[in-house]
C-alpha cells in the first residue's frame, strides 16, 4: 500500500479539522425544507434540510433554539444560518444552526444578521457609546414622515405630558430608496446646527421591507455618530432594526419614544408638591426651634436688666480675683519660708563658718588641699587658710 493508513476516528478528525478551517463553511446560510424536524426534551432541535436533489443534516442547539420566534415544522422552507463541521464519533458532517428563517424574507434577514455582526464588531452596539437622556429636554427634534400617524402620536403625547418642550419635526421619507440619505441628512443637520436637546428617529409598524431604511448601514453609522441622544422607534414593540441597537434608547413604539423622551407634568407636579411639603415641614421645625430659644432668652437677666447682669458680672469677677491673690498669697509665704530654711542649711555647711571656728585650709604650692603630712616635702613651700588671711610657709619637718 502506497497511501497512508488512518485510522477511522483519525480520519474523522482530519476532514473536521479541514471543514473548521474553511472561512466560508464557518458562516454559511443555506435554503431548503424541513424534514424530520424533533425538538427534545433537552431543548435541542434535529432536523434535516432537503431539496429536489439532496439532504443536509442539521442541529441546533438549545441556545440558539430558544431565540426563535416561530415554530419550525415539517414541509416548511427555510434559511438556516451556522457552520458546516463533522461530528467525530459518526463520521458525518452536518450543519450546526444558529439561526432559523422562514423562507420569503431570508434575503433581507441575512443582510440583516451580517450587518448586525459587522456594526457589533466595531463596538457600534456597546452600552459604552450609550449618552443618557436629558431629565428636562427644551427642544425635541422628530425625524419621521411629516404625513405619518406616528408623528401625529408623538406631538399628541408630547404635548399632554410635557408640554414645557418645543417639537421640532425634521419630515422624511421613511421608506423606499431615498429614505436613508434623507434621514442621515436629517441627523447630520441636526447636530451641526443643534436643534434639539433629544432626536426620535422612527416610523410606524409595516412589514421588513417597509422599515429597512432604518436597517441601512448609513443610517445606523449616522445614529452612532450623533452627538445628540437618539432614541429609536421603529414599527411595533416586536419590530426590531439595527437602528434599535444603535441608537442611546429603544423605544418600542413612537408613542413610547415620547413617553421616554419627557417626563409627566402631573409627575412633575407632584414631585414638586412633595418637596413643597417637605420644605415646609423643614421651616416649620426651625420656626419652631427658633421660637423656643427666644422665650429662653426673654428669661434670661442679661435681657431684663443689661446693668444688673453687669454688675452680677463685676462682682463674681472680683470674688474671682480675691481668691486668686489669696492663693498666690499663700504660696508667696510658703516659699519664702522654704527659702530661709534652705540658706540655713547652706549657712551652716559653709566652709567660712568652719574656719571662724579655728580651723584652716593648707594648700601646696600648686593649689593641692593637703590632708595628710606626707603629701609635701620639707621645704615646700605651702598657704594656710584661716577665718582671716592666708600665711605663707615653709615646711621644716613633718611627724
Amino acid at each position: 500500500m502506497d497511501g497512508q493508513v488512518l485510522s477511522v476516528s483519525e480520519l474523522n478528525g482530519r476532514v473536521k479539522s479541514l471543514l473548521d478551517s474553511d472561512v466560508v463553511l464557518q458562516n454559511v446560510f443555506v435554503s431548503g425544507e424541513l424534514s424530520n424536524y424533533k425538538l427534545y426534551p433537552s431543548g435541542h432541535h434535529y432536523f434535516s434540510l432537503k431539496d429536489a436533489e439532496g439532504t443536509l443534516r442539521c442541529v441546533m442547539f438549545r441556545g440558539s433554539g430558544g431565540k426563535l420566534t416561530f415554530r419550525p415544522e415539517n414541509g416548511m422552507k427555510v434559511v438556516a444560518g451556522g457552520k458546516v463541521s463533522v461530528f467525530p464519533r459518526d463520521g458525518a458532517y452536518q450543519l450546526y444552526v444558529n439561526q432559523l428563517i422562514p423562507h420569503g424574507v431570508g434575503d433581507l434577514h441575512i443582510a440583516f444578521e451580517q450587518l448586525k455582526e459587522k456594526l457589533a464588531g466595531e463596538g457600534l452596539f456597546d452600552p459604552a457609546h450609550k449618552k443618557l437622556l436629558p431629565k428636562f429636554p427644551r427642544t425635541i427634534a422628530l425625524i419621521t414622515s411629516g404625513a405619518g400617524a406616528a408623528v401625529r402620536d408623538m406631538i399628541r403625547v408630547l404635548g399632554m405630558r410635557y408640554p414645557l418642550a418645543k417639537v421640532i419635526v425634521m419630515p422624511v421619507r421613511v421608506q423606499g430608496a431615498e429614505a436613508p440619505p434623507e434621514i442621515v441628512g436629517a441627523l447630520h443637520y441636526a447636530n451641526r446646527h443643534s436643534v434639539a436637546d433629544i432626536i426620535i428617529a422612527g416610523r410606524g409598524g409595516g412589514s421588513i421591507e417597509d422599515l429597512w431604511a432604518f436597517n441601512d448601514e448609513r443610517v445606523a453609522r449616522a445614529i452612532f455618530a450623533s452627538e445628540i441622544p437618539v432614541i429609536s422607534a421603529v414599527g411595533h414593540e416586536p419590530d426590531v432594526t439595527i437602528a434599535d441597537f444603535v441608537a442611546d434608547v429603544r423605544a418600542a413604539t413612537p408613542s413610547n419614544a415620547a413617553e421616554l423622551a419627557v417626563p409627566h407634568v402631573d409627575e412633575l407636579r407632584e414631585i414638586l408638591d412633595n418637596d413643597g411639603e417637605r420644605m415646609t415641614a423643614v421651616i416649620s421645625r426651625q420656626l419652631a426651634q427658633y421660637r423656643e430659644r427666644l422665650a429662653d432668652f426673654r428669661g434670661k437677666a442679661v435681657l431684663e436688666s443689661p446693668l444688673g447682669y453687669i454688675g452680677q458680672r463685676r462682682q463674681a469677677y472680683e470674688h474671682v480675683r480675691e481668691r486668686l491673690l489669696g492663693i498666690a498669697r499663700q504660696q508667696m509665704a510658703e516659699r519664702r519660708e522654704r527659702y530661709v530654711g534652705l540658706a540655713a542649711k547652706l549657712d551652716a555647711l559653709s566652709p567660712l563658718k568652719v574656719l571662724g571656728r579655728g580651723y584652716s585650709v593648707v594648700k601646696s604650692g600648686d593649689g593641692r588641699v593637703l590632708n595628710r603630712a606626707g603629701d609635701v616635702e620639707i621645704g615646700e613651700n605651702i598657704s594656710v587658710t584661716l577665718s582671716k588671711g592666708t600665711l605663707h610657709c615653709i615646711v621644716e619637718g613633718r611627724d
